[in-house]
């Protein structure tokens, strides 16, 4: 029969968080005194030099504090009891952001005409990334509790309920915000816990064929979007540059001139002004212009590790809501790595979305940081077989222990 055994946590999960929070602190370091000169040149404000450096340090302690809250000190399945609550939290927020965003209240802060921050006492909250940590601990509550009703599929008891969730919740972000970043994150989220939820092959790709169709139209619809589609499409058959192929041209030069090692730490050219959003969704193309195609491979071998060892975790999981929440924190983090890379390296349009844990900003990094947690708490538990009549004194005497193969190492 099966049993379950708490041991050490998934330590490649854990020291690939905090190595990556480390990264991104020492870019940070090296970058914004640079983004600083920038914004105080070109909007007449008036930011210290280390004024983004102390900010990704608070930004990366409270990040921990949610992390080990969720790794250590809150049970998953007392988070688990809250994950209906949560979500309408996350669901109203974003509601106000955008009525409030109409009303043009103080209390919402705007850049680049997009409103996606509340704005109180000096301090920005974004409620997108609030809803992406409450949209993977719903779905992972929903589809374990229809999974043990067996209605997976059914109209009533499951589509209905779901698409008015998932479909409220895209409408906030995709069409109120703007944010088509987050609304690629959201939906990795829904089908990547979809996919292990028992659903059928039939449903499953007829629903997402229609998300993708509402995708697409969300792009040609935007005048916007579509700017940054010509401008990709552009840089990929090799036409000339234009203002709307400026991000891209400036990401690919600033990774080309990185060259094997890079230029060195506080020796980016692209961060001085040249390459928008430096610190924010460009750090991947920063990154390979400070340390080179070793520094970028060795990032993207710390990502790669870290969500293969996810899946592991998802893999050794006995309970299917803990099994679906793993894939769906799996998902939302593959879906903002490989979107940023292939955005900075010219594989897809520039969208923005954030690289996790290594991007400036506290919100996303809080908020992904409690949900690595949470894998890393699931993690420390297992299951293995336990025969029968089997003589534990003496096997104790010998010294032995008796594990299946699937007991994750730590």
């Amino acid at each position: 029969m099966s049993a379950i055994r708490k041991h050490k946590s998934d330590l490649v999960v854990l020291f690939s968080a905090l190595g990556l929070m480390a990264v991104g602190l020492i870019v940070i370091y090296a970058i914004g005194p640079m983004r600083a000169n920038v914004l105080n040149n070109t909007y007449g404000t008036d930011y210290d030099s280390d004024f983004f450096f102390v900010g990704q340090l608070r930004s990366v302690g409270l990040a921990l504090i949610a992390f080990f809250a969720a790794f250590k000190w809150i049970p998953y399945k007392y988070i688990n009891k809250f994950a209906k609550p949560l979500m309408i939290i996350a669901l109203i927020l974003s509601g106000l952001l955008w009525v409030l965003a109409m009303a043009h209240s103080s209390l919402v802060k705007c850049e680049l005409g997009e409103c996606r921050w509340f704005n109180i006492g000096g301090l920005s909250f974004q409620p997108a990334e609030l809803l992406k940590l409450a949209m993977v601990i719903y779905m992972a509550d929903f589809l374990a509790r229809k999974r043990e009703e067996g209605v997976v599929g059914q109209w009533q008891e499951f589509w209905l309920p779901l698409i008015i969730v998932c479909g409220l919740s895209l409408f906030l972000v995709v069409i109120a915000q703007g944010d088509l970043g987050t609304g690629v994150a959201l939906i990795a989220i829904i089908f990547g816990t979809l996919l292990v939820s028992g659903l059928s092959a039939k449903q499953y790709l007829i629903m997402l064929a229609i998300v993708l169709g509402l995708a697409v139209g969300s792009v040609i619809t935007s005048t916007h979007r579509m700017e940054r589609v010509t401008a990709w499409l552009t840089t990929l058959t090799g036409g000339e540059s234009t203002d709307s192929t400026y991000h891209i041209d400036n990401a690919m030069l600033a990774i080309g001139t990185g060259g094997m090692f890079g230029v060195g730490v506080g020796n980016s050219v692209q961060a001085t002004g040249y390459l928008p959003e430096s610190i924010n969704d460009s750090v991947f193309a920063i990154m390979g212009e400070t340390f080179g195609f070793v520094g970028l491979f060795i990032v993207i071998a710390i990502f790669g590790a870290m969500l293969l060892r996810m899946l592991k975790v998802a893999e050794g999981t006995t309970e299917s809501n803990e099994r679906i929440l793993v894939v769906g924190v799996f998902s939302w983090m593959l879906a903002q790595v490989v979107v940023n890379i292939m955005a900075m390296t010219s594989l897809v349009p520039v969208t923005g979305i954030t690289l996790p844990l290594l991007s400036y900003g506290g919100t996303s990094m809080i908020f992904i940081a409690f949900a690595i947690g949470l894998v890393l708490q699931l993690s420390c538990y297992t299951s293995r077989e336990v025969i029968r009549n089997e003589d534990i004194s003496s096997r104790r005497r010998l010294g032995g222990t008796h594990h299946t193969s699937s007991r994750r190492s730590s």
